[in-house]
């Protein structure tokens, strides 16, 4: 098996929302950054390469609505039918690993920022297929494998693209990259339309899922990032509802991370799975401030993506990957996942060797060569039932 990657609660007051309320807003200032965001014009093509930069080709398909604003092609209004485009994202030669060069006025310089090559729409399925086909048979046999990646909550048209183009550049993920991108306004305050629009593109997700699963790929790995997974898990939920893919073989991983759903409803979403024939992972970490966030705007239900109950996950089949002890590079903790994309290759070997019962992981010195080596490199937890595999502490 194949696998590559990528990406504290809200203080309450039982006798009023004074307190409450100063501490949403510092926390809603934190998620929303201290910069600018790039709204628009951060996707024009810029024409000079830069020396060592590496190109990325990433296919998209959307329920977004297209926006004619120069370098900006989609906002954050819902549209139908699904719609599609393809562009080549550089990354500069200075990258960081788990980061984003934003440019700090756009487009952008390739040397320094991460930036766009070519951009443009796909005018339909027969389009979107033809091309995905075109990129996959450019690999090897043995490679032609696609990367598909849902993003979250919050998350403009640039951001969700250049967040998957750092995901696969650090996970040298050898597969072609699709951005299945959902109506999200990009702003805090629209929690509750993030929602629906996440809602309304269960049927289009289900339908790019039966286009990539029926293409040339010999293997489809899926990420799912935030409020992303609640689309991805209800997509996945209608397909076992009408009879399934026929090509589900071809399904290498399902990655859930920092999942942004009510544990009651993702319980009652894997009775209708059942006990999934392959494992699936769930990369969470109990300090996600956001999850925080959205726990009391449900309610005070708690969210998959922060639950401490890790040992209940791995009985319904997961493999958890808890992250709570990585120091995020975001002031929300909500984005670690996109930290793990630069160990995907090697935690990728170890997985697919298989974590056998009563194995144990020691001390970083103890860890034999081969065997549980690429978890040292971050102070990660790997429970997968009924064994505890430890290592980093």
């Amino acid at each position: 098996m194949q696998l590559v990657f990528p990406f504290a609660d809200v203080p309450r007051q039982s006798g009023g929302g004074r307190v409450l309320l100063p501490c949403l807003i510092v926390l809603a200032l934190a998620l929303a950054g201290c910069g600018s965001r790039p709204e628009t014009g951060f996707l024009a093509p810029v024409a000079q390469p830069a020396p060592d930069a590496t190109p990325h080709t990433l296919l998209v398909a959307t329920t977004r609505q297209r926006d004619a604003r120069p370098g900006t092609l989609f906002n954050g209004e819902r549209a139908t039918p699904l719609d599609f485009a393809r562009l080549v994202v550089s990354v500069p030669p200075g990258h960081k690993a788990g980061e984003i060069s934003w440019a700090s006025t756009a487009p952008g310089d390739p040397k320094t920022d991460f930036v766009v090559r070519e951009a443009g729409y796909l005018e339909g399925e027969k389009a979107f297929v033809a091309e995905l086909n075109t990129q996959l048979a450019a690999r090897p046999k043995g490679k032609r494998n696609v990367f598909l990646f849902v993003h979250g909550y919050n998350t403009m048209f640039a951001e969700g693209v250049y967040r998957f183009a750092q995901v696969v550049h650090d996970s040298r993920a050898p597969a072609v990259p699709v951005l299945f991108t959902w109506a999200s306004r990009g702003q805090v305050s629209q929690y509750i339309y993030d929602n629906n629009s996440a809602t309304a593109a269960r049927d289009d997700l289900e339908r790019t899922l039966r286009l990539v699963f029926a293409s040339q790929a010999e293997k489809v790995t899926i990420l799912a990032h935030s409020m992303g997974n609640w689309v991805t898990v209800e997509a996945l939920r209608q397909i076992r509802i009408s009879g399934g893919l026929p090509q589900v073989d071809k399904l290498a991983a399902l990655f859930l991370a920092a999942p942004d759903i009510d544990i009651d409803v993702f319980k009652s979403q894997m009775r209708r799975f059942g006990r999934p024939s392959k494992p699936f992972f769930i990369v969470l970490s109990k300090d996600d401030k956001a999850l925080g966030l959205s726990n009391f705007l449900a309610g005070g239900q708690g969210r998959l993506g922060s639950d401490s109950n890790t040992e209940e996950l791995a009985s319904l089949g997961a493999v958890v990957i808890d992250m709570t002890e990585v120091k995020g590079l975001d002031s929300s903790n909500h984005g670690k996942f996109a930290q793990l994309a630069a160990v995907a290759p090697n935690l990728s070997a170890v997985l697919a060797r298989g974590i056998t019962p009563g194995q144990q992981g020691g001390q970083p010195g103890e860890i034999a060569s081969g065997s549980l080596e690429a978890l040292v490199k971050l102070p990660i937890t790997i429970v997968s039932a009924p064994l505890r595999a430890l290592a980093g502490r």
